[in-house]
């Protein structure tokens, strides 16, 4: 419920939240994830228009231009741990902002496919930096009995944005006829013009974002790491009123001390952080090598290899990016009641399972309704475990003093797993085939399950100092 306010009495003293302000807040800082979500996946649509206007004929360089964007996102991810632990979570997410805004305009003018690769790298400077500081910020400003459910809400706007994207494309792309040839396709409005408003639409959402950062607060624990410790008291307040504050601030201060002002990169290297550090890296990457990323970003590909044309695929998209928003629903209703190592090992062997009979169906050349089902059945299992999932326990298992610096290389290396991911798909499906690329990432799903069960503590319910107290003893 956005309205009103929550009782909880988790804490062992009353608390009731001012949910409309923890609400909004969150929304506003999830936009971040929107812009994530339309961004990464809306070029997935434009591939068949723009790789015909560039001449991309070669499987490198069609890898390329769809992973370049991840170069930012590696920039963006790295800048974002010692940038906002310096300078705050809220001035980094404005500049997101305002790079989105610009990079969607810069790359739907482009006029050379250099020009192209330019601005998507940017572009991706914005992804990485929102994809590192969104479900961050929210995890700092929520409390702590409702925390994974806010932190999804940053992986419903990301399903929301691809959604957007897929959509979109649909919308703008103009029917492609059956005997249309490459000529042609490029000599049409899709290939002059269309793919170019796929990207230019981006900069709505994002001056929205880019507006809405200005009214949201500071992250209270980012305040009280920064010596500003009346205003983290305000803001606390303004969540939970003034014992809350109090408690949670002392809570805080507590894991904080001589940590005032610093940036603590150097303080991975103590063995305990690395341990952690190393735990949020594997899961990190293990997410995105878990292989569904190929499914949105090649979509052309795995539906042309199941017997579909250009606008039936479109359409088919649109489907999968609406199962992935129903899933992630269940995601956010889910998370905080079953716990995030449930659903996680749910999401492994779901996925294991899926990818297996997905290629058994290439393998047997099975074609049509079927191959679709399986593929979207595949999408809304990632959807409410994997996905959000992985983005909560990110936001949640680093200590108060590094979180800035160890959430910045948990997602460097998910952006490092995301382009090996991506660049190597167009490799590994021509030199394997469809079958035994998607038999390979359900061996990765399998490694992926252990890899949980085995090192995933249960963080549900806990404030984020009782986390790290936690998994530093």
């Amino acid at each position: 419920m956005v309205s009103g306010t929550k009782l909880d009495v988790s804490a062992g003293v009353p608390t009731r939240y001012n949910m409309t302000y923890v609400w909004l807040v969150s929304m506003a800082a999830a936009l971040g994830g929107l812009l994530f979500g339309y961004d990464w996946v809306v070029i997935g649509g434009a591939k068949p228009f723009y790789e015909k206007y560039f001449q991309l004929l070669n499987p490198s360089t069609q890898g390329w231009a769809m992973s370049c964007a991840l170069v930012g996102c590696l920039v963006g991810a790295i800048l974002a741990g010692g940038l906002s632990d310096k300078y705050g979570r809220k001035r980094l997410l404005l500049l997101s902002g305002f790079l989105f805004a610009l990079t969607s305009i810069g790359t739907g003018m482009a006029s050379a496919f250099t020009e192209f690769v330019i601005w998507r790298i940017l572009g991706g400077i914005a992804i990485g930096l929102a994809s590192n500081l969104s479900p961050m910020y929210i995890a700092e400003v929520a409390p702590a009995s409702i925390r994974g459910k806010l932190v999804s809400i940053n992986q419903l706007t990301i399903v929301i944005g691809i959604l957007a994207a897929q959509f979109t494309n649909w919308l703008i792309a103009r029917p492609v006829p059956p005997e249309a040839t490459p000529l042609d396709i490029l000599n049409s409005w899709n290939g002059q013009s269309g793919w170019r408003w796929m990207f230019g639409v981006t900069a709505v959402p994002a001056v929205f974002f880019f507006l809405c950062m200005f009214l949201v607060p500071e992250s209270p624990r980012w305040l009280a790491k920064s010596g500003k410790h009346e205003k983290a008291k305000d803001v606390l307040a303004h969540i939970g009123g003034e014992i809350y504050a109090r408690q949670t601030l002392t809570q805080i201060e507590e894991t904080l001390v001589n940590e005032i002002d610093r940036v603590n990169f150097r303080d991975l290297s103590e063995p305990k952080m690395v341990r952690i550090l190393l735990l949020g890296v594997t899961i990190a990457v293990l997410q995105q090598w878990c292989g569904i990323n190929v499914i949105f970003n090649y979509a052309e590909e795995v539906f042309t290899a199941a017997g579909y044309k250009v606008s039936d695929i479109l359409f088919n998209i649109v489907i999968t990016g609406i199962v992935n928003l129903a899933f992630t629903f269940v995601a956010i209703h889910t998370v905080d009641r079953l716990g995030r190592r449930v659903l996680m090992l749910a999401g492994w062997i779901g996925l294991s399972m899926l990818y297996v009979l997905i290629g058994a169906s290439y393998f047997t050349h099975t074609q049509g309704v079927y191959l679709l089902i399986l593929v979207v059945g595949a999408i809304g299992c990632y959807g409410c475990t994997l996905a959000p999932v992985t983005w909560v326990v990110l936001a949640e298992i680093f200590p108060n003093r590094i979180r800035g610096a160890a959430m910045s290389i948990s997602v460097f290396a998910l952006w490092i797993g995301c382009f090996a991911l991506t660049f190597t798909f167009p490799i590994l499906n021509r030199v394997l085939g469809p079958a035994s690329t998607f038999w390979t990432y359900a061996a990765i799903c399998v490694f992926g399950f252990f890899f949980v069960k085995l090192r995933l503590p249960e963080t549900k319910g806990k404030t984020l100092e009782q986390i790290e107290k936690d998994l530093l003893d």
